[in-house]
């Protein structure tokens, strides 16, 4: 895509006019006209103006994205609703690539492609054998999804993209492939929709956002697998069904029954009501009611249980942050460029100490 191009497009998913930005990097807006439809030079000064304005590195608009971007991008209007989690995912996908292309010793694998499943049985098995690869026992809840997805090949970052952002993304690399959660999400929801985003991995979907996908009840038939895929994976038959019979026979009220079974297996209470009337556990009724019910401090203490903050913002996968650390130590790249590649997670004066050096090393960095 042509440079032009390139800043009308991230102009336009700031929100702002060509009169604004010109404002902003105090030129005329017929100067922006002509410098979106190549009809004027851009001065590096003006592009580092623009990009400071519209919140995008410099290589956004001199590089090409990732493929799959591109593709997407090319059924999508610029300034689409999804745009925040758009941009970040294409920055993250950057990267990752330039991490995976400079060190050596990391690498993702390559998860097997599993055939898309035509109905809803056929999600509950794709979740069984995903989680049987994973060596999840049948009846067991699946904790650390992060860190059992990145064993698939998917590394899973979780970013605050406040109460009206997307749920999830997830997109593919030639290997591997990366996903975004929203951090502002509870918890319950921040697994379902990472798990969701899995689900898209595994049966090769390029490039996907989902939005509420706790709260879908009829959305495309595609999508309503994959919510299937997600609560089979989280909730398994066999462990929910056991748990629900054994509160049965504890004569454990419906409130306190959904509570210890939200907590145990990690889901909110959606979530769980669907699954209940999935697996014919429980009446519309009784799904209704648990909706409702809400975890107290009193449930945690009196009733036990562990309260985790899984995938809370910001969150980077453990081996992508030691591999930008080992591109640091072995001075492949500068402390500004490692803090930029951490998303500025880390500062600086977080960085392990290196050995001083000449001023003809700067030569050396990759930016």
């Amino acid at each position: 895509m042509a440079l032009g191009q390139r800043i009308a497009e991230a102009r336009q998913r700031a929100g702002l006019t060509q009169a604004d930005l010109a404002a902003a990097v105090s030129v005329d807006r017929s100067a922006i006209a002509k410098i979106e439809t190549a009809g004027r030079r851009v001065t590096a000064l003006e592009l580092a103006q623009i990009a400071d304005v519209v919140d995008e590195r410099i290589e956004w608009f001199v590089t090409d994205p990732p493929p799959t971007v591109v593709s997407y991008r090319n059924l999508h209007e610029p300034g689409a609703a999804n745009s925040t989690i758009d941009r970040i995912i294409e920055r993250v996908a950057r990267n990752v690539e330039f991490v995976l292309a400079q060190d050596e010793r990391w690498s993702l694998v390559a998860a097997e492609t599993l055939r898309r499943p035509d109905s809803g049985e056929e999600a509950e098995s794709s979740a069984a054998h995903v989680r049987q690869t994973l060596g999840l026992a049948g009846q067991d809840p699946a904790l650390e999804i992060a860190r059992n997805a990145e064993r698939l090949g998917l590394l899973v970052f979780s970013f605050d993209l406040g109460p009206d952002g997307a749920d999830a993304a997830s997109i593919l690399l030639p290997q591997g492939g990366i996903a975004v959660t929203n951090g502002n999400l509870r918890v319950g929801r921040r697994r379902l929709a990472c798990v969701h985003e899995l689900g898209h991995y595994v049966f090769a979907d390029p490039y996907t956002v989902d939005w509420r996908v706790a709260e879908q009840e009829d959305n495309a038939a595609w999508e309503t697998r994959l919510d299937r895929f997600a609560r089979a994976f989280l909730l398994p038959g066999s462990g929910l069904r056991r748990y629900w019979t054994e509160a049965a026979h504890a004569d454990a009220d419906l409130r306190t029954a959904a509570v210890v079974a939200a907590s145990r297996f990690r889901v909110d209470m959606s979530t769980l009501a669907r699954r209940l009337v999935e697996l014919g556990l429980a009446s519309a009724d009784d799904a209704a009611r648990i909706r409702t019910v809400r975890t107290t401090k009193a449930d945690i203490v009196e009733l036990g249980l562990v309260v985790q903050d899984e995938l809370a913002a910001p969150e980077l996968p453990r081996s992508y942050i030691q591999a930008v650390l080992r591109l640091y130590r072995n001075e492949i790249i500068s402390a500004a460029r490692a803090t930029d590649l951490l998303f500025d997670t880390w500062t600086e004066e977080d960085l392990p100490p290196l050995p001083p050096l000449p001023d003809s090393a700067i030569w050396t960095f990759v930016s």
